[in-house]
């Protein structure tokens, strides 16, 4: 990722910036100007620059743990239709959630652990959450 900005030693603060608003408005991250401290960002806004610094690297695989733990329904809503988007690029992504609905929802295929070891996996059409609490009292 820093090859895109960086030359020779020197950084190209345009391409820096074009990269860096490209994923602002990509992300429909919410923010004053592109300097904005993150930690002065709501929750999502924070979840949505991380989302960007990951996606500026051209990733093929994502792992995302607990994304959208501690923001707001709207920007679940936002993140989730981010990571449609990355799929339908061709990325993958590995989602590690607690919440139910959001693997239920989001999920092509489930893989259950219980113990440190891999109960089952579901495949979309089969996953539901009678299953998933099966699967996870093993």
């Amino acid at each position: 990722m820093l090859e895109l900005f960086i030359n020779k030693f020197r950084v190209d603060s345009k391409k820096e910036k074009e990269i860096t608003q490209k994923y602002i408005d990509m992300m429909s991250t919410k923010t004053p100007h592109q300097n904005q401290v993150i930690g002065a960002l709501s929750g999502g806004n924070q979840q949505k620059v991380l989302f960007g610094r990951w996606l500026a690297t051209d990733p093929r695989i994502l792992i995302l743990d607990e994304p959208t733990r501690g923001i707001d329904v709207k920007a679940k809503s936002e993140i989730y239709a981010i990571m449609n988007e990355l799929v339908k690029t061709g990325v993958s992504i590995i989602m590690i959630s607690s919440e139910l609905p959001e693997i239920i929802n989001m999920s092509d295929r489930v893989y259950v652990m219980a113990d440190g070891v891999i109960a089952g996996c579901l495949d979309h059409a089969d996953v539901d959450q009678e299953k998933i609490m099966q699967l996870a009292a093993i």
